[in-house]
């Protein structure tokens, strides 16, 4: 292990150890870590912030911002009428239907865009002494990952993983669709069961702050007074649903013309009125996208200096001879789970670990098919930490203490990670 390493290693365990202690405002750690390799020479500038010109970052920027606009118009307030509706009804009831909806949604709608969506309305709902919004945004978060039981939801992981192998020198790898529907489903139940067991020791509190007594006219009318006209609504939404298919077939789109996309609508939205410059800043450089960026600048450090390859490399060498394919893919994809989780590069954790594993299959004789399914799947199993995009939104717009996070998202992600290991052994 070089100095380089050592250096960096301390570094991010540093950063780590800040965003436990909740010292220092959201997003500010990751930020002191990049500055601080800079400092200690194992960065320069450009790549110590590379995150502020990474093209999700710079995507999600826009659609902070649309989607703060987006909660101006009346369809979101009637949608925040039924979601309270549905949350008056009262415990169990309300959440499973709320929990049931997004894993549904999410068979056809995956990614930034969903979980974005996801979390901000489910931010919005008024308090409920029955079922407390501190209650729902943890849970409806993770939910947005426990879906993938259509052929929709997993097509683009069944490509990846057959890549994987072909990459690798395995041909005619056999990626049964089916049969990782079939996983993904036994999880979402399992999920659903432990979602309704786990958001019980979730903080009873009002995460708006906007406990108030509502008048009869106002419970009963539900009368809506918005700040946009019609016709700036009508633009929301036109452009709105245009910018969600731009992401949703993101991947489909030549070049990087898509991820600007959400900024082009912001600035339009900018330029119609429907958000005031102070408004525009404020959701563009929020504490949560100041995280994101700081992440990927130290991750990329974390690369460079070969840090990430030699722990995959050490951990494999530990393994032995002759090792069980269960055990393989165990190890792996927990490791390729960790890496994503600190480092938030799902794509070059995946890359790291699963070649790695995928040839000890080939030299032992396995089908690596499990091995490259429960790795590329453990890619985007990161979110026990708050700091790739969806944990770190959670977090902070459920204000949700790191223990409290911790209670809820470290036993689901052992959960989820055994849960694909083991089916995955089996089935594929």
């Amino acid at each position: 292990m070089t100095t380089s390493m050592i250096i960096t290693l301390a570094v991010v365990i540093l950063m780590i150890a800040v965003i436990i202690s909740d010292k220092l405002p959201f997003g500010a750690p990751a930020i002191l870590a990049a500055a601080l390799l800079v400092v200690l020479g194992q960065a320069d500038i450009a790549t110590a912030f590379s995150g502020f010109v990474d093209k999700n970052v710079i995507m999600i920027m826009g659609f902070m911002i649309a989607t703060a606009v987006l909660q101006k118009t009346e369809i979101i307030y009637k949608l925040k009428q039924w979601l309270a509706k549905v949350a008056e009804t009262g415990g169990i009831k309300g959440f499973v239907l709320l929990i049931i909806a997004i894993m549904v949604v999410g068979n056809f709608i995956t990614g930034t865009a969903f979980y974005v969506l996801v979390i901000t309305l489910m931010a919005q709902i008024p308090y409920s002494k029955k079922l407390p919004t501190s209650r729902i945004v943890l849970p409806a978060a993770m939910a947005t990952g426990a879906t993938g039981w259509l052929p929709t939801g997993v097509a683009l992981f069944a490509g990846i993983i057959a890549s994987l192998c072909e990459s690798a020198g395995v041909a005619n790898a056999t990626v049964s669709i089916g049969k990782i529907c079939l996983i993904s489903g036994i999880f979402s139940v399992i999920y659903l069961v432990y979602a309704v067991i786990a958001q019980r020791f979730l903080p009873d509190r009002d995460i708006n702050n906007s406990v108030k007594k509502q008048t009869e006219d106002e419970k009963i009318e539900g009368k809506f007074e918005s700040t946009l006209s019609k016709t700036q609504q009508n633009i929301v939404y036109v452009l709105y649903i245009a910018m969600l298919g731009v992401m949703i077939f993101l991947q489909q789109i030549p070049g990087e013309i898509g991820y600007a996309v959400p900024l082009i609508v912001s600035g339009v939205y900018l330029a119609t009125g429907c958000i005031d410059f102070k408004g525009f800043l404020g959701n563009m450089f929020s504490p949560v996208l100041i995280m994101m960026a700081g992440v990927i600048g130290v991750a990329a450090v974390m690369a460079n200096c070969g840090l990430s390859a030699f722990l995959g490399q050490q951990i494999a060498g530990l393994l032995g001879a002759g090792p069980s394919l269960l055990v393989l893919v165990l190890v792996f994809a927990f490791l390729t789970s960790i890496m994503a989780t600190f480092t938030g590069a799902s794509f070059g954790s995946l890359f790291v670990f699963a070649p790695i594993g995928i040839a000890l299959c080939v030299q032992y004789g396995y089908n690596p098919v499990p091995l490259a399914y429960a790795c590329t799947m453990a890619a985007w199993i990161n979110f026990f930490m708050p700091i790739d995009g969806m944990p770190a939104m959670t977090m902070g717009m459920g204000k949700y203490k790191l223990m409290e996070f911790w209670a809820f998202t470290i036993p689901l992600w052992i959960i989820k990670m055994v849960t694909i290991c083991v089916l995955g052994t089996i089935l594929l």
